[in-house]
């Protein structure tokens, strides 16, 4: 495979790992404060996040190859800072796939019952998504790639199309909400759509850890989902009333997505379809990088050697717990988005690269071939409102704002 042909397969990875099933949740969860509102949170999150992602990336080219989240915060914050790394990287990427599993469950179903006209129960609705897309995850990056540029495109296309069809229903008055109490709620859900540091290390690894190369790739990568996001959140946001029957209100209530909300509300069968497609090649995309990065997750942290045995054990690990949650609660999707933005990305993916660069610059004196811009600026800016944001979290969960 040429260079590049993996430049534009790294940047698609890094823009399906980002769009995924959290873009199907973000009208229905941001949609209370408005478009605006919602604007200006895409854009501090979209700055935020990118900044980190290049964090990680400085952080990883200090490590021999091989290395992952949980070996880099050994390597610079210590025991301590490999066990903060644990904790949350498996809580960050379990959340993610139990709520691709509930989000794929119910399009896969939908579909399967309108083509046989079959009634199936709702515990097999995950099973293809673990069954045929694992498979792929099983087989390494190479494989995954391949098969993510193809729903990539699949998810382009069909995300032009419905845009296109749905800018004929659009309301502007329905755009000109505002409700500015409802930012910091809104908040968490968009963190989780930006997280898409988890897959840096793989790919450095992927582009040789070329420089020039892996900064394109993310910037680049990182930049597509952001005008998808704000064009997505403006066309549902102008359909989907806030009250009624298929409301913003209703859809929070119910835990459903935005291309479900706007398909019944419409009632127009070729947009319902589209809409599953694309909904169903968000989840894949998403899906695929988040479990390729989770088994090489916990290849590094169980050393466990990736032949074919290695690689069915990690299979097992990536995918049976997340199985076991969507069973217990198959309602789980906009709650395990919520819960994965405020502690999983927020620790794992800003607080933890902002604390490992800062050891790894200042205390142990590392140099590698590329420092993130800003200095140790920056570095205290991410640091306080990483935890700014888990303060207010934790705030919100108990009632008190």
């Amino acid at each position: 495979m040429s260079q590049c042909s993996r430049v534009r397969g790294g940047v698609l990875l890094v823009s399906g790992t980002t769009i995924g099933a959290a873009m199907l949740a973000l009208p229905v969860s941001t949609g209370v404060a408005g478009f605006l509102p919602s604007l200006l949170v895409f854009v501090c999150v979209w700055l935020y996040l990118g900044f980190t992602g290049l964090l990680v990336l400085e952080t990883t080219l200090w490590m021999d190859s091989e290395s992952n989240m949980i070996s880099m915060a050994r390597e610079t914050l210590g025991r301590k800072g490999a066990i903060l790394s644990w904790v949350a990287y498996l809580f960050l990427l379990y959340s993610l796939l139990t709520a691709f599993l509930a989000a794929g469950s119910g399009i896969l179903v939908d579909a399967l019952e309108a083509w046989t006209e079959v009634d199936l129960p709702d515990w097999m609705g995950p099973l293809p998504l673990v069954l045929v897309f694992g498979y792929f995850v099983f087989r390494g990056i190479a494989l995954v790639d391949w098969i993510n540029q193809i729903f990539m495109g699949g998810l382009l296309f069909s995300y032009i199309l419905l845009v296109a069809a749905l800018s004929f229903h659009v309301d502007l008055d329905l755009t000109a909400h505002q409700n500015w109490s409802y930012v910091l709620p809104a908040s968490f859900v968009v963190v989780t759509s930006f997280g898409y540091h988890i897959i840096i290390p793989s790919l450095a690894n992927y582009l040789e850890r070329n420089v020039v190369e892996l900064r394109k790739v993310i910037l680049i990568g990182s930049a597509v989902p952001f005008f998808v996001y704000v064009l997505w959140e403006f066309m549902n946001l102008g359909i989907i009333p806030q009250e009624g029957p298929y409301g913003i209100l209703f859809g929070q209530e119910q835990g459903m997505s935005s291309t479900t909300l706007v398909a019944r509300l419409l009632d127009k069968p070729w947009i319902s379809i589209l809409a599953r497609v694309m909904a169903s090649c968000a989840i894949i995309t998403t899906f695929l990088g988040v479990a390729l990065s989770l088994s090489d997750c916990l290849s590094d942290g169980f050393n466990v050697e990736k032949t074919a045995s290695g690689r069915l054990l990690l299979s097992g690990l990536t995918f049976i717990p997340p199985l076991l949650i969507y069973w217990s609660y198959p309602a789980i999707f906009l709650t395990a988005l919520d819960i994965a933005g405020a502690f999983g990305v927020v620790i794992l993916l800003a607080l933890m690269p902002a604390l490992m660069v800062w050891s790894g610059r200042y205390y142990q004196k590392r140099e590698g071939t590329f420092q993130a811009p800003g200095g140790k600026l920056a570095l205290l800016i991410v640091i306080a409102l990483s935890v700014l944001l888990i303060f207010v979290k934790l705030l919100l969960s108990i009632g008190i704002i």
